[in-house]
């Protein structure tokens, strides 16, 4: 334990520890309101004082403990099912990601954070002023295309939830489904990452201390989100929904702009 906590302070400062904390639950309580943005409100809030390896070294197992919580959170028989329809977009997404996860280190992510801000915001912009994208029965074709995307971006810079979340409120899903198929697709894309990363050396003996203590906050922060979700109506969580992405769009285009 003495040789676990050693790692960490010579990693990061305790007050820098104690603010990751805090933005660990903030971020796990979005994500269980309205089941997404944990990663990229950990990598834009930790990215402000540490360094981006680290910040996205944080992530990596809040983010596949909270996924898991999210996907059995109705049972395996629902994450089971969500499992089968979403299957082919699923692949993709793990494709793409271990791919791209070896570039992280020679890929400027400021180009990857304005390729998933500006399409995303501008998504949500359409949705908010009433022209809403709708789409019935995706084809296979699209669920490739929108999870190949989604997984190029995810595995360079730890987040794939913005155009995951885009492409699903498009089929217009109902609330409690939503919320379980994104833990199931970010939940198998969450083991995804951390072997990529094992393997890219972003997770490491100095590294994973930090994010194996980051788990804590962000699971207090789910249950205080999955009260609020519990008492919201399908029009309010879509609203919420489409704020929270709105605002990570914003996030990500101004990143990308501005580094």
């Amino acid at each position: 334990m003495e040789q676990f906590f050693s790692l960490i302070f010579s990693a990061i400062e305790p007050t820098d520890l104690a603010i990751a904390f805090a933005i660990a639950l903030f971020a796990g309580t979005v994500k269980g309101m309205v089941g997404f943005a944990l990663p990229m409100i950990l990598v834009s809030g930790l990215s402000l004082f540490l360094a981006p390896e680290l910040a996205l070294a944080g992530l990596i197992l809040p983010t596949l403990v909270t996924n898991g919580m999210q996907a059995l959170r109705q049972g395996v028989g629902a994450a089971f099912a969500s499992l089968k329809r979403f299957w082919i977009f699923l692949l993709a997404v793990l494709f793409c990601l271990l791919l791209s996860a070896q570039t992280v280190r020679i890929l400027p992510q400021q180009v990857m954070f304005l390729l998933i801000g500006v399409p995303v915001t501008l998504f949500v912009l359409l949705q908010l002023l009433g022209l809403a994208l709708t789409l019935a029965k995706p084809t296979p074709r699209v669920e490739i295309m929108v999870g190949a995307f989604a997984g190029m971006v995810g595995g360079v810079s730890g987040v794939w939830g913005p155009p995951t979340v885009a492409y699903l409120t498009a089929l217009n899903l109902e609330k409690s489904e939503q919320i379980r198929v994104q833990g199931v697709i970010y939940g198998i894309g969450a083991v995804t990452l951390f072997l990529a990363h094992i393997g890219s050396g972003v997770i490491r003996s100095e590294t994973l201390p930090f994010s194996i203590l980051l788990v804590l906050p962000a699971v207090m922060g789910m249950w205080i989100g999955g009260r609020l979700h519990d008492r919201i109506d399908q029009k309010l969580f879509k609203q919420a929904t489409l704020i929270v992405l709105l605002v990570a769009g914003l996030n990500l285009v101004r990143r990308g702009l501005m580094g």
